[in-house]
């Protein structure tokens, strides 16, 4: 897993990311499945979505491998309880763990992983890890609530390359390298992070002076019938697939595969 050089500046990179997209999703489904009172966030990143379940009432765990993204996810539970947006008593727990190993003290209600967190699983014997894992932490009855790129959105990205970011305060250049035996893609960034200006370090814009950062993260796409097997495997034994945040089943052109898999 990568993020740790731009953690500080993850949001702002990912502000346009459908955030409220993948909560609906989750509250449709839910609806359909059964409204948990406990969820684990698997990958929960900087704990955007982990927050937002948490002001709805849950009780939520956000579990993720970088110190630093849990480091703001923190900060920023604790800026929304002091503006009152976030209850003060409401139950936000951060763990720092590997998805493949991950493990809580209770079996909870639903398990999510959005933002394509198990394509940074690059074997199938590690996407498997964590699928029998999210099946163990879940009450009879949970659901496992995630999301994956398809391989054509991979082969999208690689035809489609290099993208590019310029704004004022910050850059990007985003290149990709795709091995089509794997169906594998390495993505390379170049970001540009503008400094503060002397004398004003709790000001991000201003300054003259930019910040280079650079960062690889790979990806790899499994066939989508290939892991509705693996979560059947491991005991699931109603397994929902739907395609690009609807209720519609995946076809050539969809973007992201959600599953929704019932431990019984």
């Amino acid at each position: 897993m990568a993020y740790e050089q731009f953690a500080f500046h993850y949001d702002r990179l990912m502000e346009d990311m459908p955030y409220p997209e993948w909560v609906e999703f989750a509250q449709k489904c839910w609806s359909k499945y059964g409204r948990p009172a406990t969820v684990v966030d698997l990958g929960c990143g900087t704990g955007t979505i982990s927050l937002r379940l948490a002001e709805l009432g849950m009780k939520v765990t956000g579990i993720d491998l970088s110190e630093e993204m849990l480091s703001i996810a923190a900060q920023k539970a604790d800026l929304l309880r002091s503006e009152k947006v976030l209850p003060a008593e409401s139950s936000l727990f951060w763990l720092q763990q590997d998805m493949r190993e991950w493990e809580i003290p209770e079996q909870v209600d639903a398990v999510i992983s959005f933002c394509d967190c198990l394509n940074y699983l690059l074997e199938e014997e590690e996407v498997e890890a964590a699928i029998h894992r999210a099946y163990d932490a879940l009450k009879p009855g949970g659901v496992f609530l995630f999301d994956v790129h398809t391989p054509g959105q991979l082969i999208a990205y690689a035809e489609n390359q290099p993208f590019m970011l310029n704004d004022d305060d910050i850059a990007y250049i985003w290149t990709c390298d795709f091995d089509a035996s794997r169906c594998e893609i390495e993505h390379a960034l170049t970001i540009f992070i503008q400094e503060p200006q002397a004398g004003r370090a709790d000001e991000i814009a201003g300054g003259d002076k930019f910040r280079r950062i650079e960062e690889q993260h790979v990806q790899r796409a499994y066939p989508l019938h290939w892991l509705k097997q693996t979560l059947q495997g491991a005991g699931f034994s109603e397994v929902d697939v739907y395609a690009d945040f609807t209720f519609s089943s995946p076809n050539d052109e969809s973007q992201r595969a959600f599953f929704a898999a019932v431990k019984r």
